[in-house]
């Protein structure tokens, strides 16, 4: 995360609402030209943009009529991480599957050596109409900054940033909560969790429920190392499990692609899955049917959440009023047998 992408020079969108003397979401309306705007207000919003020199193309352009068809997918991670992880190959399948038919081009970033200031630039330089923006660290400034130009956006997962930008995402507390019991209906015990990213809403949501799931029980959330969604690093997370617990009789891994690394380190041990240890992923992804055992794991529809995402966005583009300002996609757990 760059210290530039949270400056943008120019005055905001909340300046144009004051001086036009209208809320900043009628500002927004008459910026994308949606319907249910008075003359008055939007007569005062175009004065307003034009004393100010509020002037992103993307608001210009939407002014004078005209569309860019198409949209962006801004996914926060770099470009070997993107092409090596399942999650994305899914929510990209359905961005493409909703797009069909709709004449929509799609244009794909990924972190790359420009800096953040560059980026809202490009975004909004009239390149394009929205922004679906994935897999978010920390309190990130990009979906906010985007926001407040009046670019229409939708977050994939919770943006620990907070704000009135709209999101969509998986019910990852109630389905790590799901694993866990799952675990102590089989009579396991000793349960630890490799858990994703501390930065990552994701992570601490699946961290959560696991604790939640536990503390039901009234059994110990000590057992915890926390991962970054590679096979390596799932891999390392168990080896560190297993030197301070070798006892330990389940696992719960954040993600399927973590759980390939930790199958490997507990079969190169001698522990016999699911017997020694049960373990459970998250994600349902291709890698956890073809794991060995096949993996346990709580299913997600990626494809259908990255359908939502796009459908959210053009929906707003289209002006459809009392749009949800976020979703929440079930989630649902698929027996193995490696628990």
């Amino acid at each position: 995360m760059t210290e530039g992408r949270s400056r943008r020079p120019g005055p905001r969108i909340e300046e144009v609402a004051r001086v036009a003397g209208v809320s900043k979401s009628t500002v927004s309306r008459v910026i994308n030209g949606e319907k249910y705007v008075s003359e008055r207000s939007r007569l005062a919003v175009h004065r307003a943009i034009a004393m100010l020199g509020y002037s992103p193309n993307h608001a210009a352009r939407t002014l004078a009529g005209s569309r860019a068809n198409a949209i962006a997918l801004v996914i926060s991670e770099l470009g070997s991480r993107v092409l090596a992880d399942p999650f994305f190959a899914g929510v990209l399948r359905g961005v493409h599957a909703e797009l069909a038919g709709r004449h929509v081009q799609l244009l794909m970033m990924m972190n790359q050596p420009l800096d953040g200031e560059d980026q809202v630039a490009y975004l909004t330089g009239g390149h394009v109409d929205g922004a679906l923006v994935v897999s978010l660290h920390g309190e990130d400034p990009l979906p906010r900054t985007l926001h407040e130009t009046g670019l229409p956006i939708v977050v994939g997962g919770r943006p620990l940033a907070g704000g009135a930008v709209p999101f969509v995402d998986s019910d990852n507390f109630n389905g790590a909560l799901q694993a866990v019991r799952l675990l102590v209906s089989l009579g396991r015990t000793k349960i630890a969790t490799i858990a994703g990213p501390h930065d990552m809403a994701v992570g601490m949501d699946r961290l959560s429920g696991w604790r939640c799931g536990l503390a039901e029980h009234g059994m110990s959330v000590a057992l915890v190392v926390h991962s970054d969604f590679t096979p390596e690093s799932g891999a390392l997370a168990m080896e560190e499990l297993l030197r301070r617990a070798p006892d330990l009789d389940a696992v719960f891994v954040a993600a399927d692609i973590m759980a390939l690394g930790a199958l490997r380190v507990l079969q190169a041990r001698g522990y016999r899955i699911p017997d020694d240890v049960a373990v459970v992923g998250f994600d349902d992804s291709v890698l956890a049917s073809t794991a060995v055992p096949p993996l346990t794991t709580v299913r997600q529809d990626v494809e259908q959440f990255g359908r939502t995402l796009t459908w959210r966005l053009l929906s707003e583009l289209s002006g459809d009023e009392k749009l949800p300002q976020s979703i929440l996609l079930p989630t649902s757990l698929v027996r193995r047998t490696s628990a």
